[in-house]
């Protein structure tokens, strides 16, 4: 985890949520700030809308009047988010914004469909055998069956009670077999 770099919550005027978002990610790129200020988010989700007997699936602000960015505070990044148009200031007291606590921000960025972790890499190959180092199959062998590098999983055929059964563990939970 990069050093003094928190996510924040920016207050803005509401419906300016993305007009932030969009200034702010310009600022940043034209001042050179992109070591300072990483992350810019306007959170939303999919809500479906009942309209003349039509369903239809419209993104909605999960919170209208915020955006989060994630960044390291100092002066200068304080005062170029602060005086972007829109922005009415940071969540916290007036000179010192509070960060989200690393449990929201995980749920957060989950619920975006972003991984706050970079996912484990492992170089595994199909027909492989691996050692389950952790849950319900710990200790059994998989011959691996499927790889799927997105979610950081991958299936195996495992031997119980003397016959084949597909598995799905995460990356994390393998560890190469010596056989």
């Amino acid at each position: 985890m990069e050093s003094d770099k928190k996510w924040y919550v920016i207050h803005t005027y509401s419906g300016y949520e993305n007009k932030v978002k969009a200034t702010l990610e310009r600022k940043v790129k034209s001042m050179g700030l992109e070591n300072v200020i990483n992350r810019i988010l306007v959170p939303m989700e999919d809500e479906v809308d009942v309209k003349d007997g039509k369903k239809r699936t419209i993104k909605r602000k999960v919170f209208p009047g915020y955006v989060l960015v994630e960044m390291e505070v100092n002066d200068r990044s304080w005062y170029v988010v602060r005086n972007t148009p829109g922005v009415t200031g940071f969540v916290g007291s007036a000179t010192k914004p509070i960060p989200l606590e690393p449990g929201e921000v995980k749920q957060i960025l989950k619920n975006q469909g972003i991984d706050s972790e970079a996912k484990p890499r492992i170089s595994v190959e199909i027909g492989e055998q691996v050692r389950i180092t952790s849950g319900p199959f710990e200790n059994f062998i998989a011959a691996i069956t499927e790889i799927n590098e997105e979610k950081g999983t991958l299936k195996g055929l495992i031997d119980m009670f003397g016959r084949e059964t597909t598995v799905e563990v995460d990356y994390s939970q393998i560890e190469k077999s010596l056989e």
